[in-house]
């Protein structure tokens, strides 16, 4: 532990010494102190016949906080060995003795002053440091207390903010999200704040600094709870503070070979094991890979005793197909550790892709996993590197190839041609096909599925893909980060975002299990969903906080992504008064722009031509009632996106007015949404003429989704309801903005 205070060296090993998993509160003082918070002044008590032999007279005040100091007690009040009593020694000797029976393990007491603070909000704040296997050390900040968690699932992401030391850069913002930083840094309701807005960065950079140093060999947890803001300065009135163990950051995996990543989105060469004479998997992948464009004459079959399949040559094993680029795996679970040893061994492969699962993923196949990972692990180095099992592989468009097995039948048509430059990473496979199957437009250049990731993780894709110009958006499916791989991961999205580009995360496995399990108020605040958050936040990526959320940023950040957002002034249009109420309502951070004289009059005109000049004003949300034509409707959303006060526009449609062609053709009427007087027509040809961005709203049922669908295909974000979009589009602009 480099630059550890001495202090705080010295009670962690007389810890160790002593066999203790925690510090005693005493002890916990000292590394508070080392943050440069102030302490309460106290004694340590052995017994309630030891009072008298001690000087109450170094003790502030008339009142002292009397608690018990056991190995592992953290949450002492709840265990009754906290009591505030007069500082007189009967009174401290009394409590002493009831707090002794309530806890028989105590080793001693500690008898502090009682130090006068403020209870608004802000006064008493929380402040802890951890660490994290998938982030290393974290610092959280926020509100304090005994109700803390209470409070936190009030609100849950602004209750505490969360801070990494290898991302400096988000601490500002984190902290403008806290619900505790206003109250404490401006005062609440007219009172003195506790610390300025520059102390209090400070002081979330001395732990910073602190959790770097320390974490995790030589403190693991550190707590205080609360820390008061006094006329002396803040003081730490709780801590708690668990020892770390040596080893928990040891680096469990082999480093990869430079280009090894790109090799496997790449490869020139690829072998497939586990292709039958019928339609099995392995034959359905070896049929996708030729059919995504795959040269079939660089394809092996791994097949004895057949000499070709599908055009493509067979070899009877792994010894005669010779090096290949990627080696597809598609056979049982109990056959892939000796297949991996022996690619691993031979050097047979640049990667392998391990379609299979029961490789770790669930109990009983931990010995499968373990085998290759010692495989890989004593493998001559370069070695080769595994993505998967339990994955439904890659399609890698640059690559030309498709290793998933989803028959083309049975998905919504799209094309496979990559038109967008996005690369869709993901640990489940199915989460992947059915996102994209919902937005087959999409046709991203890479869908990455990583599956248990028993080898390659997503932090290693995102790695090599964020320094790729040719994918500006990056979305990732995550339920579990390996050791380390967390902060790799929120690395690779600082670089990607510092260049432009656009990572979004969604966090699944989410679950309360781990807060309600957690030892202080810090894990159980800032449980591993807040701290995945918080990091990748201060990262710069947009955080999904639901699959929807997931599918509506992924199509702003693609349609969107050349189109930034100059301000936060919306413009919008709309056939609906209901729409234009509920626009005015869910504006969220943006604001509705104030038109120019021009563009007034402008809509003025549109208005008279319709007939509608008497029934509706120019105004921001323009209504243009159910009896706007398609033509005049164009104009105004023209006009309304022209306006120079106009930074972003959303333009509603609800459909089923007769006056638009907004139906495919059908029996019973003689619409055409496809024709080229329809408004759906109309707006994509506006779409290539205008710089702004905007998007679309089309409330309504089923029968209009070939609307919404030519809307999009023609790149215009369409979603299905006003106050969600409106949601959406301010996540967007503000993960996106500067």
């Amino acid at each position: 532990m480099t630059g550890v205070p001495g202090p705080v060296q010295r009670v962690l090993e007389d810890a160790r010494a002593a066999g203790r998993e925690t510090l005693y509160e005493t002890e916990a003082l000292a590394v508070a102190a080392a943050l440069g918070v102030g302490i309460p002044a106290h004694l340590v008590v052995p017994g309630p016949g030891d009072v008298e032999q001690f000087d109450l007279g170094m003790l502030l005040g008339d009142r002292v906080v009397v608690k018990a100091l056991a190995p592992g007690l953290v949450h002492k009040t709840e265990a009754g060995g906290v009591a505030v009593v007069a500082k007189e020694a009967p009174a401290i000797s009394s409590a002493i003795a009831g707090m002794a029976e309530r806890v028989p393990r105590a080793v001693a007491f500690m008898v502090a002053e009682h130090v006068e603070h403020g209870t608004d909000p802000g006064g008493e704040v929380l402040l802890g440091m951890r660490w994290t296997d998938e982030f290393g050390p974290v610092v959280t900040f926020g509100l304090g207390g005994t109700a803390t968690e209470f409070l936190s699932g009030l609100a849950p992401g602004r209750a505490a903010a969360v801070f990494s030391p290898a991302l400096r850069g988000g601490v500002a913002g984190a902290l403008d999200r806290c619900a505790a930083t206003g109250p404490l840094t401006r005062g609440f309701r007219g009172g003195a704040p506790g610390i300025d807005r520059a102390g209090l960065e400070s002081l979330i950079g001395r732990a910073l600094d602190l959790a770097a140093r320390t974490m995790p060999a030589g403190i693991a947890e550190f707590e205080i709870n609360p820390l008061a803001f006094t006329d002396r300065g803040p003081m730490a009135l709780d801590a708690f503070c668990r020892v770390g163990v040596a080893g928990d950051a040891d680096a469990v995996r082999p480093d990869l070979r430079p280009g090894a990543v790109a090799g496997i989105l790449r490869p020139s060469t690829i072998g497939v094991i586990g292709v039958s004479g019928r339609l099995n998997l392995g034959r359905m992948i070896l049929r996708n890979v030729i059919e995504a464009g795959f040269p079939p004459a660089s394809v092996t079959v791994v097949k004895p005793g057949v000499a070709e399949i599908d055009g493509v040559r067979c070899v009877p094993d792994l010894d005669e197909m010779g090096f290949v680029d990627l080696l597809v795996v598609a056979v049982g679970a109990e056959q892939v550790p000796g297949l991996v040893e022996q690619v691993a061994a031979g050097s047979l492969a640049g990667g392998v892709i391990l379609i299979p699962g029961g490789l770790g993923e669930r109990p009983g196949s931990e010995a499968h996993a373990g085998r290759i990972a010692a495989a890989l692990r004593d493998a001559p180095s370069p070695r080769t590197v595994v993505n998967g099992g339990n994955c439904m592989g890659i399609r890698s468009i640059p690559g030309r190839y498709d290793t998933t097995f989803i028959p083309a039948h049975k998905l919504t048509p799209g094309g496979r041609e990559g038109r967008h430059p996005v690369a869709v990473i993901s640990q489940s496979g199915a989460f992947a096909i059915a996102r994209l199957d919902r937005l087959a437009w999409l046709d991203p250049a890479y869908l990455i599925t990583v599956g248990n990731q028993v080898d390659l993780t997503v932090g290693d894709y995102l790695d090599h893909l964020a320094d790729d110009p040719e994918v500006a958006v990056a979305a990732c499916y995550v339920e579990g980060f390996r050791h380390g791989d967390g902060l790799r991961w929120a690395g690779a999205a600082a670089r990607m975002r510092a260049r432009g580009g656009t990572v979004i995360l969604y966090r699944g496995g989410r679950t309360e299990a781990g807060a309600r399990s957690a030892a202080s108020h810090t894990a159980a605040v800032a449980g591993d969903t807040g701290v995945t958050r918080a990091v990748a936040e201060a990262a710069g990526a947009l955080v999904a906080d639901s699959l929807s959320d997931f599918e509506d940023l992924l199509r702003l950040a693609v349609l969107l992504g050349e189109r930034p957002a100059a301000g936060a002034r919306l413009g919008a249009v709309t056939n609906a008064g209901f729409e234009a109420v509920a626009i005015a309502d869910n504006l969220g951070s943006m604001s509705l722009a104030t038109l120019s004289p021009a563009t007034t009059a402008r809509i003025g005109e549109i208005l008279e031509s319709e007939r509608l000049q008497g029934v509706v004003a120019a105004n921001n949300p323009l209504d243009l009632t159910p009896n706007c034509t398609a033509a005049a409707y164009t104009d105004a959303v023209e006009a309304m996106l022209a306006d120079p006060g106009v930074d972003v526009g959303l333009i509603g449609c609800v459909p089923l007015t007769p006056s638009l062609a907004t139906l495919a053709p059908g029996d019973g009427h003689d619409e055409d949404v496809t024709a080229p007087s329809s408004l759906a027509s109309r707006l994509v040809a506006l779409w290539g003429s205008t710089g702004k961005p905007w998007a679309v709203v089309i409330d309504a049922g089923s029968p209009y989704d070939p609307m919404a669908r030519m809307l999009e295909e023609g790149g215009i974000p369409t979603l299905r309801s006003a106050d969600r979009a409106l949601h959406m589009l301010g996540r967007w602009m503000a993960g996106t903005a500067g």
